[in-house]
């Protein structure tokens, strides 16, 4: 009996054996499944967090780029009002000259009106003068006169410059002294 015993100890041995070892491998193999789904939510959860970014910086770009639309939106028929104000500036320096006190008071109601129209719409006259400094980011130089005290200054303003907001649209053209 030994031999038998010992004989079906050994298959039991083995059998044992086989059962761990294959017991051992769905382990092995439940784990790498599980590891597996791990990196997938991870890589999914990256992707969604990747996304999500992209998406809110897409909502913060298109929000800035729109307001900054509204801001110059006018911008077009603002430089289109421009050489109507610069003509009503010429016409009121004529017309002060007559001696039609009525006619005068007509043109500046007019003048005021619409200068007051443009500034609501955000217009703003940038503001240079006679001897201010020379600032090629603020300014236009059209020509340069023979002027040694106001040498890099500004003598003359032919043209007066607008901003829309805080862009130029369009510089004030001055002559200035060398």
């Amino acid at each position: 009996m030994t031999t038998e015993n010992t004989e079906i100890d050994q298959e039991l041995d083995d059998a044992t054996l086989e059962n761990n070892a294959n017991g051992e491998q769905m382990i092995v193999e439940e784990l790498s499944v599980e590891e597996q789904l791990t990196q997938d939510l991870a890589k999914e959860k990256d992707k969604y967090l990747r996304l999500f970014a992209e998406f809110e910086n897409y909502k913060r770009r298109t929000s800035k780029e729109r307001i900054e639309l509204f801001k110059t939106a006018n911008q077009e028929v603002l430089l289109a009002m421009l050489p109507v104000l610069d003509d009503f500036d010429r016409a009121l320096v004529e017309i002060s000259k007559s001696d039609d006190e009525l006619l005068t008071k007509g043109v500046e109601l007019i003048h005021e009106k619409l200068k007051s129209t443009l500034v609501s719409k955000g217009l703003e006259q940038v503001e240079v003068k006679a001897g201010d400094a020379f600032d090629a980011d603020f300014a236009e130089a059209i020509t340069q006169i023979p002027a040694p005290k106001m040498k890099g200054k500004i003598v003359d303003v032919l043209e007066k410059g607008y901003k829309l907001g805080d862009k130029i649209i369009r510089f004030p053209k001055v002559v200035i002294g060398q």
